[in-house]
């Protein structure tokens, strides 16, 4: 005699809470527009500093944005956004967003967290629950794009958020000059592909430092990687971000750079990075 499972109906068929969730994640994610996943091969390569940048961009162009922070072990966008200590409200099953400015609403596990110094030391099952409530039980509202900080690497987080949006407008990936990064980003591409998920292009970070006082770009690891590995990869290439000391600067700060920096030699290229998304 078969063990019963609480799910009723023939075996093999979906419970009716998964049924139930599976309607709520459609219901929420159909009130939004564009889904936009930032991905990268690796950490350190300024994935969550394009991600937020991205954001702030579409929402200064007056679109109704959110911001997904999907990293779990490493939450950067409440830094990044000058929203640290900033807590959230869970109301009958409901998270409400934290609001910054008019236009852009962001979630991250960073606020739901005691303090910036509490570690989550979770397995993937947890992480990819908490993944799904965000995204089916936020209060995200009516939005034209939702941008998604993705973890990096091609494991269950990214794998799990891609299958929980099998609509979505495509993945930005983030990678730096040197081999090391873009034999990693190869590897996000070749993930896309499997997935069948659009390509919308590869940002090269890190590509040379400018000279706060002349603005000659110097190569610090190496030159056009990324840009090389895009062409033989046939992927899009959307741009250059180099080093800019006034970009550490905003994110240490809290302070995001095309918000303050826009019409700097930096903030073109950055506002130029991210023109085909706002073209989409």
């Amino acid at each position: 005699m078969k063990e019963d499972s609480g799910c009723g109906g023939s075996e093999g068929a979906p419970c009716n809470k998964d049924r139930t969730e599976a309607d709520a994640l459609s219901r929420n994610l159909g009130r939004i527009g564009r889904k936009i996943l930032v991905l990268s091969g690796k950490g350190g390569v300024g994935k969550s500093t394009v991600a937020v940048n991205i954001a702030v961009a579409l929402a200064l162009e007056g679109k109704r944005v959110g911001l997904l922070d999907a990293d779990i072990h490493g939450p950067s966008v409440p830094q990044l956004l000058n929203l640290g200590g900033v807590s959230t409200t869970v109301s009958e099953g409901v998270i409400k967003p934290v609001a910054f400015g008019e236009n852009l609403k962001v979630m991250s596990i960073g606020f739901l967290l005691p303090d910036a110094d509490s570690p989550v030391i979770w397995r993937g099952p947890m992480k990819i629950g908490l993944i799904r409530q965000f995204l089916k039980d936020v209060e995200w509202g009516d939005l034209d794009f939702l941008v998604i900080d993705s973890p990096p690497g091609t494991g269950d987080e990214p794998l799990s958020v891609c299958q929980m949006i099998p609509d979505a407008a495509g993945a930005v990936i983030v990678t730096t000059p040197q081999k090391i990064s873009v034999i990693d980003v190869r590897k996000s591409i070749q993930f896309c592909r499997r997935l069948n998920y659009k390509i919308l292009g590869v940002v090269e970070n890190m590509s040379g430092f400018a000279c706060p006082k002349c603005g000659e770009v110097t190569d610090i690891f190496s030159e056009g990687g990324g840009e090389e590995m895009a062409a033989s990869m046939g992927v899009p290439f959307l741009g250059k971000i180099p080093i800019d000391p006034e970009v550490v600067r905003a994110g240490d700060e809290g302070r995001p750079f095309l918000f303050f920096f826009s019409e700097t030699a930096t903030g073109r290229v950055f506002r130029k990075v991210i023109d085909p998304i706002l073209n989409l």
